[in-house]
């Protein structure tokens, strides 16, 4: 079952699944999920007018796909950004879903016009945190907003300066900034993945402890990301 009617984050959070180990989703699976979360379009608490979480996410934050927990504005934007990137992969031909999705788009490009205009924003690919920037990676990794290639390229390539020295980032949550390199092939990407690599390693161990559904992820994404070394 993709939809939880009480949670949006826990809808994306089951399409992501789905997706992340391949399982195929019939087309009125799709667009049951499709049309679902396009109905939360622009409602209270959506950011930027694109999708908004439950009260009780907006209250208490959402988890990542890969088990962090985030709050606040950061939470509501990184949902409005992953509701958008599992709509356009869901690939639902729906009128509704359409219109849901070009007026998030809109809003969301709205919103780096105007980061783009403080001078001291000079990376289009950075926006305003570590969280949320990642946020933004994976929407533009499934094809949306605009400058795919530039902001992406700029903006994993600003990661170096962020290296701790132990194979994280200072500001960037590890394992969702990994799921976000994880999919790309350029050189930075690669580079930071190799810089991540010990980390990486230690996952792909044997469980210490019981083990989560968010811990069996992160197992298999470092098994993933190793491999594309």
């Amino acid at each position: 079952m993709l939809i939880d009617r009480s949670s949006l984050s826990r809808t994306v959070d089951a399409i992501n699944g789905a997706m992340f180990h391949t399982r195929s989703l019939g087309a009125s699976e799709r667009t049951e999920a499709a049309r679902w979360i396009a109905g939360r379009h622009g409602l209270p608490g959506a950011y930027a007018d694109t999708f908004a979480g439950f009260p009780n996410e907006r209250d208490k934050g959402i988890v990542l796909f890969t088990g962090e927990r985030i709050n606040s504005a950061s939470a509501r934007h990184i949902l409005g950004e992953e509701a958008c990137r599992v709509l356009r992969l869901l690939r639902v031909q729906d009128k509704a879903v359409t219109a849901a999705l070009g007026g998030a788009t809109d809003g969301l490009l709205r919103c780096l016009d105007r980061a783009a205009q403080d001078p001291r924003h000079t990376n289009p690919g950075v926006y305003c945190c570590g969280k949320c920037t990642v946020g933004l990676w994976r929407h533009l990794l499934a094809g949306g907003l605009d400058r795919q290639e530039e902001r992406l390229q700029r903006g994993v390539a600003g990661l170096r300066s962020l290296r701790d020295g132990d194979g994280q980032w200072r500001k960037y949550p590890f394992w969702y900034t990994v799921l976000a390199l994880s999919e790309l092939d350029g050189r930075e990407a690669l580079g930071e993945l190799r810089y991540a690599a010990p980390v990486l390693k230690r996952a792909v161990g044997p469980p210490r402890g019981a083990s989560t559904p968010y811990a069996a992820r992160r197992r298999e994404l470092a098994g993933r990301a190793l491999a594309k070394l």
